[in-house]
């Protein structure tokens, strides 16, 4: 049995996950959407990170200010340290987080081989990681939050080039105007020209 592979984002709605100069305050979830995300955490047994996701993410552990924000985010922070933890980077010296491997480079090769050893749920997190696994045809799953605001460019969630069918499997209306999206990919990857 092989694990399945989710990539889920925040994202605004013409699909950014940052805007043209860095921010996401647009995209901040309430508890309303956090509890959400840590509903699909908890089935979660393995996650991969790209640099900039990991060195804003492992707060939950290295920083106890940011589990005490709400109660949760003190989940966040619980459900942060239960997965095994791959951080993809060519310029970390090292992690700061426990149950975390360090590689520099991401071959899909070898991600296929362990995913298909794993077992469970893996995620995952930040669009330039998950374009080279959306790339290599590795997600098995997309979860996308969709923030109500427009932000004209920035950091796209979804690479160019690509074309996988999808079906819906899960749609959830949150009452701060956020939207969630899950579909499960089908058929091959098509590269588009």
């Amino acid at each position: 049995m092989s694990a399945r592979l989710r990539y889920s984002t925040i994202c605004s709605l013409d699909g950014y996950v940052a805007d043209a100069d860095g921010g996401f305050d647009w995209a901040v979830p309430d508890e309303e959407v956090l509890a959400a995300i840590n509903a699909g955490m908890r089935e979660v047994t393995t996650s991969l990170h790209g640099r900039r996701i990991y060195e804003l993410m492992h707060v939950w552990e290295t920083d106890p200010a940011a589990a005490a924000q709400s109660p949760e985010s003190a989940v966040s922070a619980q459900l942060w340290r239960r997965p095994d933890k791959h951080v993809f980077s060519t310029t970390l010296d090292a992690v700061r987080t426990e149950r975390t491997t360090l590689h520099r480079t991401f071959d899909p090769a070898e991600i296929a081989r362990m995913k298909a050893a794993g077992a469970g749920v893996w995620m995952i997190d930040g669009p330039t990681l998950a374009a080279h696994a959306l790339r290599a045809g590795l997600v098995d799953q997309v979860e996308v939050i969709n923030a109500p605001a427009l932000v004209g460019g920035g950091l796209p969630a979804f690479p160019d080039g690509i074309r996988n069918a999808l079906r819906l499997t899960g749609v959830h209306r949150f009452d701060n105007g956020m939207t969630c999206q899950t579909y499960d990919v089908e058929g091959g990857l098509e590269k588009v020209t």
